[in-house]
């Protein structure tokens, strides 16, 4: 019978701390959309200002409701270069306080019993569903989210607490956590394995504080649990750093090392006051209240301990990670990383780097494709094609990337820039092809031993210089989003037109009177359309930009 009834016990608190987990993600994501722009203002204040950082680290993860998910993206953040370490340092220090606000909601239907879960989730709910359902407004849809998550995280709190009271009367779970607090190892280690396990430390402090309304933990098990739960929370982001620049690794172990340090001096205070000043204090049960105070003491005393040690805990994370250069490999993406899609305007602004840097790589291999055929150069030759690759793997690259931020909680404005950058990567990536059709007209050049004539060299020459200016004023309107150059790049291609017509005419000519071969005719004239083709894909991306601005007017 007592067993059905622990079965039963662990069916409701379950389904109660799933209900919690679910709240605390439909808030977190209300608050995202309504403070997105907010967030982005935030961390544009950043320098290398660490108190500046502890602030917006605070702020943006009370607005996360996760220190993990806010160090996540800190990591995410380094890895796109958006941040430098000594930027991320502050954010994540500030991030510890920031989860904080988490425990002092569970614990307000303590200090302020109109808060009390039963009382307050149906009405939030209530209220929450209907601004949801019946507004048209954005902004009270997501005043609706908010709600409804702040409701639906108070009904599991509420669940939560009915399934741990009958364990008041449970002498095995009293035990245990009576253990817990005895050993600080194992209370750490009991705080650390359950945080890891949910992913969340604010989650496993709500959890820890439901046991306590119970009366079930005492104050030594608590607080060492605390500390192991301050070390757990660091996994998400170490385990988010896999694949990552040795940058943004830092950055998790900066993390990992500023909550060690932290749990340790704090651990080594509790031992000394449990043991020897205040024995029967470690006996005491703690309240949830109580929770809130300890969590959000240890994170702030932390931040001001180790503050003036900020850069040392910059230099300590590059002792964790390897010292070995990255290997330059520019099929890889530099600007891209998925943990910033959270946040679409700087995934967008990412993009747009990324972009940048595929029509620069396009335009080199256009320029190594002409000095291939100037030049005769085989090396030269097999240089585009293997950056050819590059920029195909780049292109594909990117469209996924486009694809998870349109499938994101993005504005009809952002998904109309995000639909122009997909055709604006197709054009770079044609381009990049008409450099390969060059690179092999320039191969074909060597193996016929073909010999073109002075005043052909001369014209493809200044066919090429005014193509290669064109295109690259398009990548520049495009990055710049500059609608003077825009216009420019397509006064540039109706003169590239014209060129083409001219030297296609005067080169039949030459061909007519015998002054070249026909296999030369053939390359010359390929090459000028080639060159003609990537003007209309340059003439494309100006046109998209243009395109935006006229949606945005209308």
């Amino acid at each position: 019978m007592e067993q059905i009834s622990y079965m039963q016990i662990l069916i409701m608190f379950i389904g109660g701390f799933g209900l919690f987990l679910y709240g605390m993600q439909v808030m977190a994501k209300g608050l995202q959309k309504s403070a997105g722009t907010r967030m982005k203002r935030l961390l544009e204040m950043l320098t290398k200002n660490h108190f500046m950082g502890i602030l917006v680290g605070a702020a943006v993860t009370a607005i996360m409701q996760s220190s993990s998910a806010s160090t996540v993206m800190v990591v995410g953040f380094v890895n796109a270069g958006l941040m430098n370490l000594n930027q991320a340092v502050g954010i994540i220090m500030g991030a510890n306080i920031g989860t904080t606000i988490t425990s002092w909601i569970v614990s307000s239907s303590e200090w302020l019993k109109v808060l009390s879960p039963s009382q307050l989730a149906p009405i939030t709910i209530a209220v929450g569903v209907v601004f949801i359902t019946f507004s048209r407004k954005k902004g009270l849809q997501q005043i609706g989210e908010v709600l409804a998550g702040f409701g639906i995280l108070f009904l599991g709190l509420d669940m939560m607490g009915s399934a741990a009271y009958p364990l008041r009367e449970s002498t095995i779970l009293r035990d245990a956590f009576i253990i817990l607090g005895h050993n600080p190892i194992l209370g750490i280690l009991a705080g650390t394995a359950v945080t890891v396990i949910i992913q969340s430390s604010s989650a496993s402090v709500g959890m820890l504080q439901t046991l306590a309304a119970a009366a079930l933990v005492p104050w030594s098990a608590a607080i060492y649990i605390i500390l192991g739960q301050n070390i757990g929370t660091c996994v998400t982001a170490l385990m988010s750093s896999i694949g990552a620049k040795k940058t943004a690794k830092r950055a998790a172990y900066i993390h990992l090392l500023f909550n060690i340090i932290g749990s340790t001096i704090f651990a080594i205070v509790a031992i000394i006051y449990f043991h020897w000043i205040n024995p029967t204090l470690g006996q005491m049960m703690i309240n949830m209240t109580d929770i809130s105070i300890v969590h959000t003491a240890f994170n702030v005393l932390s931040t001001i301990l180790l503050f003036p040690f900020a850069n040392g805990l910059v230099y300590l994370s590059g002792k964790f990670v390897s010292s070995m250069n990255e290997e330059e490999d520019e099929s890889v993406l530099r600007h891209l990383d998925d943990r910033i899609i959270e946040t679409p305007s700087f995934a967008i602004e990412n993009t747009i780097k990324e972009i940048n840097r595929m029509g620069t790589i396009a335009a080199e291999n256009t320029c190594a494709a002409m000095e291939a055929l100037f030049e005769k150069s085989e090396e030269k030759i097999e240089q585009v094609l293997r950056r050819e690759q590059s920029i195909n793997s780049l292109e594909k690259g990117i469209t996924n990337y486009l694809i998870k931020i349109s499938n994101s909680s993005i504005s009809e404005e952002q998904h109309n820039y995000v639909t122009s950058l997909f055709h604006t990567i197709n054009d770079v990536e044609r381009v990049g092809d008409h450099a390969e059709n060059i690179a092999e007209l320039a191969r074909l050049h060597i193996d016929e031993g073909i010999v073109l004539s002075e005043k052909a060299t001369a014209e493809l020459n200044m066919m090429f210089e005014t193509t290669i200016t064109c295109y690259k004023t398009a990548i520049r309107a495009r990055y710049n989003n500059d609608l003077i150059l825009a216009q420019d790049v397509l006064r540039q291609e109706e003169k590239v037109n014209q060129m083409e017509e001219e030297l296609r005419s005067s080169h039949i000519e030459r061909l007519a009177k015998n002054e070249c071969s026909s296999t030369s005719g053939v390359i010359f004239l390929d090459v000028i359309s080639n060159l003609e083709r990537i003007s209309d894909h340059a003439s494309n991306i100006a046109l998209s930009v243009l395109d935006l601005d006229n949606e945005r007017k209308n």
